[in-house]
């Protein structure tokens, strides 16, 4: 009955969680603030928070998951991808953990950790499935064979639906982050309201540039017209373009179901935590007679719990690494 202690700091979380013979017991998450009046995370001041927070976070996990550090057999952590100087908080705080009580390190990949995220709760995905995973920085469609048998089939050109979405919600002067506020607005507004185009991408892969540079004329003309365009328009404007954003990742993710004919859908990722692409989804999948699997909201976005449950199924392969280990930027499955 293995016990895996569980660290996130890949961005502007401090997470630490405990998983406990395969189940998720706790999973603690201090939120930095401090990045508001910036307007996006700032790298340096989110290294700094998560050296104050990641012991009080580690301490709290423990005691809500009811053991002590002498129950942990296996520390896991993300290695990346994410912010370099974030990351290295976890990594040596894991590190020194793991040294301290002679105990495995298990290293994790952040992006993997969101896709295993949908084996926390039941029900779980059966292999092969299909897997879209949408955050802040990814945009992927990711064939899963097992639990350590991926492979991306489709990705992003070059920006991430969810760098979209905070873009547009800049454009619309609402302060960060603007993910959940477009979230937020859209269930008042109306999602046809506005018509917004459609990039035209051959193949599995996505652009969102095109999209937010469409969204960005169409405001400031309509703005030029009527400088009260913004104000008598939210709602609506955020329910459209939070119904494009979300049909362009849904019917990608069709082309790659019927491509590879299978009917085993997951959805992964920060942006899987928004409300007009899970309902979205939903619908597709009762279509389309697919059977759907979406995280629990706070499995979502960046938590220890998917790290710690990634981690258990790397400890059962006895899959381990050494103190030598540094963080990466950028890491691929």
């Amino acid at each position: 009955m293995p016990v895996i202690l569980g660290i996130e700091s890949s961005c502007d979380e401090t997470s630490a969680a405990v998983c406990i013979d395969g189940q998720v017991v706790s999973n603690t998450i201090s939120t930095q603030n401090i990045h508001a009046a910036y307007g996006g995370v700032v790298p340096e001041l989110a290294s700094r928070v998560h050296q104050q927070n990641i012991i009080p976070v580690v301490q709290q996990a423990l005691l809500t998951a009811k053991v002590t550090k002498n129950d942990i057999d296996a520390v896991s952590f993300t290695r990346g991808p994410g912010l370099l100087g974030a990351l290295l908080v976890g990594v040596s705080f894991a590190k020194a953990f793991a040294l301290a009580r002679n105990l495995p390190l298990i290293e994790v990949n952040h992006m993997q950790a969101h896709i295993m995220a949908n084996f926390i709760q039941e029900p779980k995905p059966k292999f092969p499935f299909i897997c879209l995973t949408v955050s802040g920085g990814h945009t992927q469609i990711v064939l899963v064979k097992d639990y350590f048998d991926l492979e991306i089939i489709g990705e992003t050109l070059d920006d991430a639906a969810g760098e979209a979405m905070d873009k547009t919600s800049r454009i619309l002067g609402l302060p960060y982050p603007g993910g959940p506020l477009i979230d937020k607005y859209a269930r008042l507004g109306n999602p046809n309201a506005f018509k917004f185009p459609e990039p035209q991408i051959q193949g599995l892969n996505f652009s969102f540039s095109g999209i937010k540079t469409a969204f960005l004329y169409f405001v400031r003309d309509r703005v030029a017209e009527n400088p009260d365009f913004l104000k008598d328009n939210l709602p609506d404007l955020c329910a459209s373009i939070e119904k494009r954003i979300a049909s362009i990742l849904i019917n990608k993710l069709k082309k790659a179901a019927d491509q590879y004919r299978i009917s085993e859908i997951a959805l992964a990722g920060g942006v899987s935590a928004n409300t007009g692409l899970r309902n979205l989804l939903q619908e597709t999948a009762e279509k389309n007679s697919w059977n759907c699997y979406i995280p629990a909201f706070e499995y979502c976005t960046d938590n220890a719990a998917m790290i710690a449950a990634t981690g258990y199924y790397k400890f059962l392969k006895q899959d381990f690494v050494g103190q030598q280990i540094i963080p990466l930027a950028r890491m691929s499955f």
